[in-house]
This record gives structure tokens, sequence and C-alpha cells, in this order.
């Protein structure tokens, strides 16, 4: 009988303790591991606010857990030259007001690898501080939705960081999905960001590469804010909705190339303000309620290749006239059918510049509520009565237009087959005058 009793104490000992046993022991293991150590996790929780401070790699399965106690980082990384891969990270701390902001994982060193983990339930995905030459790859982050947006951080965080590797991450449902503070030289490739407040956020970071990422239904694509020479090629900027949306705001932003991106179904395509000698080359900007809205405060924008068509309003200029160029060398934009345009020697640049006129202007500039209703037929006949009353501005003037070169030029076509007509008839009315009054034109 004090057998079994015995037993049964140790077996309910064994129950009540495991979780914690757990802890202690990925702790423990960590503390005694040497450099450059091995762990490979179980399939399952370990519970964490535990702190690296050597070269390891951490290894868990798609099974394995580490579950913070809502009240700090769930991992701190505090050494160098560490690798954590294949495991779910949660319940990181969720106090806005702490001294420091918590994440799920937050890296205070260079040279790390976090690949292919899961985190949910935390203020910040994974926070970088102060930390270079970092590689994250593969991670999902889910955020608590838009209802929650205030109430939590971002999904990537890079904090005064340099030289980082972001590649093919996921982000669902925070406040920023990658926000880069004072943070020069990372790249940011092939990443997809969704429900969030802006995608992007970039605040006085120069020199980033932003490629091949997609940013679809989030109040803001991306916001390039303070932030010089920056690359953006190859994104798409999709279904970015709501008041005063964007699919790419560069607000006070300089020498940036903006290239081969799309930008679909957004509020406003581009917006721009404060900002100065831009490159926006090669760009699908389609089905936008404003294909471009363009301030006077920004000058010295370059415009050419771009394929700007089927938006409400191509282009619309506010706060005045500025200084910006709508083709280079020769080379401006395709404006599809929202300028029929002649290109009688074939060379792919309209005979005559696209001038495009609104006085919309006016009530954009008054009255932001205007960009909810700019499908509205009420629109449609303000635009009419300004027209016919002579009361609009040049928006913009592309003096090379391009043209659809693959396409027939139906236009060009229906003129060859008029002079065609109209060469035929002179011809038989002047043989039948030559038959009747002879050449020198007396009757015969």
């Amino acid at each position: 009988m004090k057998k079994i009793l015995w037993l049964l104490l140790l077996f309910s000992a064994f129950i009540f303790t495991e979780k914690g046993t757990a802890a202690e022991n990925l702790q423990a293991v960590i503390n005694s591991a040497k450099d450059g150590s091995v762990i490979k996790l179980e399939d399952k929780i370990y519970a964490g606010n535990i702190v690296i401070d050597k070269p390891l790699t951490l290894m868990g399965t798609n099974e394995t857990l580490i579950e913070g106690d809502g009240k700090g980082n769930v991992i701190s990384v505090r050494a160098p030259g560490v690798t954590i891969s294949d495991l779910k990270v949660s319940k990181g701390g969720m106090d806005r007001n702490s001294a420091e902001e918590y994440a799920a994982i937050k890296i205070y060193t260079d040279g790390n690898v976090l690949r292919n983990i899961g985190i949910d339930e935390s203020f910040h995905g994974i926070y970088l501080s102060k930390a270079h030459n970092n590689t994250i790859e593969n991670v999902r982050v889910k955020g608590l939705g838009k209802e929650e947006i205030a109430a939590q951080g971002n999904g990537l965080h890079v904090y005064y960081s340099n030289g980082n590797l972001l590649i093919n991450n996921y982000v669902v449902g925070t406040r920023d999905g990658m926000f880069f503070d004072y943070a020069n030289d990372n790249k940011v490739i092939g990443n997809e960001i969704t429900k969030t407040r802006y995608g992007l956020h970039f605040m006085y970071s120069d020199r980033n590469e932003f490629k091949n990422n997609i940013f679809t239904f989030n109040t803001g694509g991306a916001a390039i804010m303070h932030s010089n020479q920056l690359k953006l090629k190859n994104n798409q900027f999709i279904f970015n909705y709501g008041h005063r949306s964007f699919g790419l705001m560069l607000l006070s932003a300089n020498q940036n190339d903006i290239e081969n991106n799309t930008f679909y179904m957004n509020q406003r395509g581009l917006y721009i303000d404060q900002s100065t000698d831009n490159l926006i080359k090669s760009n699908q900007i389609f089905q936008n309620q404003i294909g471009i809205e363009l301030w006077a405060s920004s000058n010295e924008q370059v415009f050419t290749e771009n394929k700007i068509e089927e938006n409400t309003i191509p282009a619309v200029t506010l706060g005045g006239s500025g200084r910006n160029d709508w083709s280079q060398e020769g080379t401006g934009n395709n404006w599809g059918t929202s300028f029929p345009l002649l290109d009688l020697d074939q060379n792919g640049v309209g005979d005559s510049p696209a001038i495009y006129k609104s006085s919309l202007y006016e009530l954009i500039e008054d009255q932001e509520l205007v960009y909810l209703f700019l499908k509205s037929p009420a629109i449609k006949v303000y635009e009419k009565m300004n027209q016919l009353m002579d009361n609009e501005k040049t928006m913009f003037e592309d003096q090379h237009p391009l043209t659809d070169s693959e396409k027939p030029n139906f236009y060009l076509s229906g003129l060859v087959i008029f002079a065609v007509i109209i060469s035929a008839i002179i011809v038989k009315r002047r043989k039948l005058l030559c038959i009747s009054f002879g050449r020198n034109g007396r009757k015969i």
C-alpha cells in the first residue's frame, strides 16, 4: 500500500512540474552549452523569457512552442552568431508603457539568423535593436487584427540596425508590417504584408533596397518618410484602401528609384509630398481612384515609361504647380485610352502632348471627404460644368507620351483609309473633267 501511495505522489509531482522543468532545463541547457552547440528541442511547450548569451543553434520542430509569461521578451538574443529555427513563439509582453518595447524575439547583436518561425500574441514580432547583418527569413507574424492595431506593435521592427536581410516573411494584422527607424543599407525581398496600418514604414532610413514584396488590404501600402536613396523595384501595391489611403507615399523623401512596381486598385497609387529628385520609371499604375497625387511642395520628380491607365483621375497636382518632368530624354508615359494619340511616324511617341486639365484639385484641397466620392456621377457633372466654364487647371503636360506600338494604330489606319478614299475620289473626278473639258479646261 505504501509503495502504491509513493508511486502516486511521484506521478502527481511529475505531472505538476513538467512545464516548469522543461523551462528550467531549456535555460539550463543554454547556460551550460558550449559555444557553437546545437540544441534540438522536442515537440512540446517550453516556457519563455529565455536569454541566449552565447553563439549557438536553437532548433525545434513544427510542434515546438516557446511561450512567454506576457511580461517581457520571449527570447532575448544577446550574443552574435545565434541561429533560431523551426519553432513557434508566443505571448510576449504587451505593455505599451514599459521602458522597453517587448517582442517575441528581440535581437541586440550582430550576425544572427532567424528562420522558419511562427509568432503570435506579442507586442512586436521581431525587434532588431542596434543589431546589424542579421538574416530574418520565412518568419510568419500574426497580429491581433485591425480592431486592435493601436494596441500592438509591428511585425518586424528594425531600429538603428544596418545591413540586415529580411526575406520571404509574412505579416498579417499588426500595426505596421515592417518598420525601419534610423536603419540603413538593409535588403527587404519577397515579403508579403496584409491587413496592417502601413505595410512598410521607413523613417530616417537611407539606401535600403526593397524588391519583390506584396502589399494588400492595408490602410497604406508603403510610407517612405524622411528617407533617401532607396530602391523600390518589382513590388506590388494592391487594394490598399480607406480614408486617405495610398499604395506608396513619399513624404520628405529624396533621390529614390521607384521602378517596375504595380499600383492597382488603391485609393491613390502614388502620393508625393515635400519630396525632391525621385525617379518614377516603368511602373504599372492602373484602376486606382487617383493614379498620382502630387503636391506642389515636391519638385524635380521624373516620370518616364510608366503605364498609367484606367484610373478615375490619372494625376492631380495640389497646392500649386511644382517643377516636375513627365518625360525623360524624349520618353514620356503611356496613358492608355485616356489620351487618344496619333503616331504617324510609328516611333512609339505621340505626335502631340498629352495634357490633362481638371477642376477637382479645388475640391480635394478643401475637403478630404472628396476621396470617398471620386467615382460618384456628381463628380463627373462637376467636372463637366467647370470644363464648359473654362474653369480648369492643367494637372500635367507630357510632351512625349508613349503609344502602344505593339497594337494596331486604329487612328492611323483610319486616317490612311480616309486619305485613300479621298485620293480615289479626286482622281476619278479629275478624269471626268479631262474627258469633258480637256486638259486646258475647254469643253470638247
